[in-house]
């Protein structure tokens, strides 16, 4: 008979309710306002995710990586499996409690990636961090990995959504290095995505991760050379 679920902590994040719930020794839930976010069991596209961006900047002199979202470090444990010892990896997540846990209860599912030396965590909007790093003057990204609750679909606003419309994606653009690296995590294909995606700028390959039960989607988008 399958153990219950119970919950080992609780707080209050950026408008949301995060509860963290535990069944036997490593099987965990991570859940916004009672919707389940991740399941420690159930992360082949957060791995292929960081793989796949970190596999195409891993061989770049210094390479800088941003991570939007830290969920359960599934995706920085990937990412930092493939980069070298000199990479920089910034991880932008909203709620603190989120790295506590990855630091605490969560830490043996990544061998703690959170405290690696290569890896900063800035508390703040990954929007704002990108913006940031598109201006004039400001140190740009070799790849940008977005690895959030929500990824693009129907109810992303064509121009103003922060992450996926077409200005966010502009902004993007320019926060990447020549030949960056964008990648996003995405509940199902999306095809309007996949348009703004070419208009800003990038080529892309839209993949799933495994064989058989629920497949997540994976865009690993390339920066194309200006003309």
């Amino acid at each position: 008979m399958a153990q219950p679920w119970r919950t080992i902590d609780k707080a209050e994040g950026t408008g949301n309710l995060l509860e963290l719930r535990k069944r036997g020794e490593r099987d965990f839930l991570l859940l916004v306002n009672g919707r389940v976010l991740m399941n420690s069991s159930a992360n082949r596209s957060e791995i292929a995710l960081g793989d796949s961006a970190c596999r195409l900047v891993a061989s770049r002199p210094r390479p800088r990586v941003l991570i939007g979202g830290l969920g359960m470090g599934f995706t920085l444990r990937a990412a930092l499996d493939l980069l070298p010892a000199d990479a920089r990896v910034v991880v932008a997540e909203l709620d603190s409690a989120v790295v506590k846990w990855c630091r605490g209860p969560l830490a043996d599912l990544t061998q703690c990636a959170v405290n690696d030396p290569r890896v900063s965590v800035e508390t703040d909007d990954v929007a704002a961090v990108i913006i940031s790093a598109s201006r004039k003057g400001a140190e740009r990204f070799d790849a940008i990995i977005i690895d959030l609750y929500v990824g693009p679909g129907v109810d992303s606003d064509e121009h103003y959504d922060p992450f996926y419309g077409s200005l966010a994606l502009q902004t993007t653009a320019h926060a990447l290095t020549p030949g960056g690296v964008f990648a996003v995590w995405g509940e199902n294909a999306d095809k309007a995505f996949e348009t703004r995606l070419a208009a800003a700028g990038f080529s892309f390959e839209r993949r799933r991760p495994g064989r058989g039960g629920l497949r997540h989607v994976v865009y690993v988008a390339t920066k194309r050379p200006m003309k």
